[in-house]
């Protein structure tokens, strides 16, 4: 879906509310964008901000140490690799794909993948159930970062790489069952300044990686990108009244 309209201001660019959209009284936004632009903090400062309705921020990231949230037998896996000094993750990260051009061959996957992939969407899909419960309740959902933005150009957008059957039915689901944010709000500034705010990856990567993000106006509903290369008092207040229109048009 291609946005119908922009309005702008300074530092913002916000795509339309799809015309037919029924209107809601729940609200679910994402906060995406490349790393160093911010989603942790400005998610978490949202919490303390005056909004229609409380917040609750729930992590949507591949990160298992960064999350709350997990199955029970997650949980336990988790602690016994850290207990023998491995990683925490419980599947690849996203990005391991995303440096191949269309038409590269990639390894066809094996079982130990399909079978960690597969614990991998409980995962995903636990955190919706949670994320829901929540909006059921009233509050205004945060996600920090977002599965189906992450993933989108690994696993969900067709041609990108050729995938093993388990990632090919990850992106189907992702694309066709995962619900997917009211608004998505992609935090975005330079790539050299996003390097310098975290260099671990090189700013060409950035830059690459930033520019996948903005493709994904072309397929989520509504769609923003805020410049986040200002004071953060600033990014936060421009955050909060983008929920505020986004939930007084549902209401």
């Amino acid at each position: 879906m291609t946005i119908a309209r922009h309005r702008e201001r300074e530092g913002v660019t916000v795509g339309a509310r799809p015309p037919g959209r029924p209107r809601r009284t729940h609200l679910t936004v994402a906060l995406v964008g490349v790393d160093g632009a911010g989603k942790s903090t400005v998610s978490a400062r949202l919490t303390g901000v005056d909004l229609p309705r409380p917040v609750k921020v729930i992590y949507m990231g591949v990160n298992l140490e960064a999350s709350s949230l997990m199955l029970p037998t997650t949980r336990l896996l988790l602690a016994v690799k850290k207990a023998r000094g491995r990683r925490g993750d419980l599947t690849a990260s996203p990005m391991r794909d995303l440096d191949h051009q269309p038409g590269d061959a990639t390894p066809t996957g094996s079982f130990k993948e399909s079978a960690r992939l597969g614990v991998w969407m409980l995962e995903e899909w636990l955190r919706q159930l949670v994320a829901t419960a929540y909006s059921r309740q009233g509050r205004i959902v945060v996600f920090d970062r977002h599965f189906f933005a992450d993933y989108y150009h690994a696993d969900v957008h067709e041609g990108h790489v050729a995938r093993s059957p388990a990632r090919r039915f990850h992106g189907w689901m992702l694309r066709r069952a995962y619900p997917k944010p009211d608004l998505t709000i992609m935090l975005d500034a330079p790539a050299d300044r996003l390097h310098a705010r975290k260099p671990e990856a090189t700013v060409e990567w950035l830059e690459r990686r930033r520019r996948q993000y903005l493709e994904l106006a072309a397929v989520l509903p509504e769609f923003v990108v805020l410049d986040v290369d200002r004071p953060l008092d600033d990014v936060v207040a421009d955050v909060a009244d983008l929920i505020r229109s986004s939930w007084k048009a549902r209401v």
